[in-house]
């Protein structure tokens, strides 16, 4: 598989951080040295884990300190957003035909009370009642249900389930509560279909992750009841910049930088007084109300490594059933940038065993 979709969140670009320390109006040759300067005295490469699989440590060889990704629109720049989800759906076309080609599952583009979705049925698919709802990570800003296809296919395959997967309106054409309430609406219309809450589960990924975990609060709150699992992919939990890895991984993951895209991706989607909402950080939530059964998965290279942490104690302190499972190593989401490493498969197989216990149902 290409590295397009990694390289468009490697942001550690240590320019643009440099030009944001300094004084924006000293635009001079000495500040030129500066980052002159810098660059040759930041190694290229980042450390590669003799303890992960060879397949994985190839992978992170190529992430590169050296690629220069454009800094993000203005959170209140639509047409700025819409060019780049645009260059970023482009460039995850041909990884999407990949793994269709391979699993060849029966995918289907519809509506469900007005909300886009796209259905995903594993190869001989058997219904058994229970259904997977997919929401997509992307910093609440890019990707769409269509270009996460890498994360949804392998986890249909592996989990025998329907996946409803959740084109929401991205930020900043949308906000949280927008946003919140399409994932809202497909549970809703899921019950209506026929499925009992028990029968019902949802996972999402970084950004994906924090959205699905609002949405079934939302839920909760608004008296529709407790759906029977959530798994989280390195949740982006907190999008306030409050947690100990966003400091100490700071120059060490390979794949994520506050600064670049994440700072305008995070007011983009809720402005700052709205960050420590439950619904858009839900590692603020009260889950002495009630929260289903969760598993939550995350890398030791990964700044978000906090957020899945802290998402964990506040679940646990609440006496919820919650699972942490860490990988050694890893980056944000390497389920799905990389998804055939053997790390990546040890994960969708402990998801779907995760999911068969609490759904109750053997994969057929």
């Amino acid at each position: 598989m290409n590295t397009m979709r990694l390289q468009q969140f490697i942001t550690i670009t240590f320019i643009s951080f440099l030009l944001g320390c300094v004084n924006l109006g000293e635009k001079n040759a000495n500040e030129s040295n500066k980052v002159a300067e810098l660059e040759t005295t930041i190694p290229d490469k980042f450390s590669i884990p003799t303890t992960i699989s060879k397949e994985a440590q190839e992978a992170m060889s190529s992430f590169s300190r050296n690629v220069r990704n454009n800094q993000s629109p203005d959170s209140k720049d639509i047409e700025g957003w819409k060019s780049f989800w645009k260059e970023n759906e482009k460039a995850l076309e041909e990884d999407s035909r990949e793994v269709i080609s391979i699993f060849n599952p029966k995918i289907t583009q519809m509506e469900v009370d007005g909300v886009p979705v796209i259905e995903i049925k594993p190869k001989d698919w058997i219904d058994n009642g229970k259904v997977l709802i997919y929401v997509h990570g992307g910093a609440y800003t890019l990707y769409s249900a269509s270009s996460t296809l890498t994360s949804s296919i392998p986890v249909a395959e592996e989990t025998g389930l329907r996946i409803i997967s959740v084109d929401y309106t991205v930020a900043p054409n949308a906000h949280w509560k927008e946003i919140t309430d399409q994932v809202v609406t497909v549970i809703e219309a899921l019950i209506n279909e026929g499925y009992m809450l028990e029968e019902i589960a949802v996972f999402g990924d970084s950004a994906g992750g924090g959205l699905a975990s609002g949405a079934v609060l939302k839920a909760r709150d608004k008296g529709i009841g407790l759906i029977g699992a959530v798994v989280l992919w390195s949740p982006w939990s907190d999008i306030t910049l409050n947690g100990d890895t966003y400091v100490s991984l700071k120059e060490t993951d390979p794949v994520l930088s506050y600064e670049n895209v994440l700072v305008e991706s995070a007011k983009a989607y809720a402005n700052p007084e709205d960050q420590k909402n439950p619904y858009v950080s839900p590692v603020y939530a009260n889950y002495k109300k009630g929260f289903p059964s969760t598993l939550i998965q995350v890398g030791s290279k990964e700044i978000f490594l906090s957020n899945a942490i802290r998402h964990y104690q506040a679940l646990d302190q609440a006496g919820i059933d919650v699972k942490i499972d860490p990988y050694e190593g890893m980056w944000h989401v390497f389920q799905a940038f990389h998804w055939k490493i053997p790390e990546a498969n040890i994960a969708r197989r402990k998801m779907a065993k995760f999911l068969e216990q609490e759904l109750d149902y053997e994969k057929q």
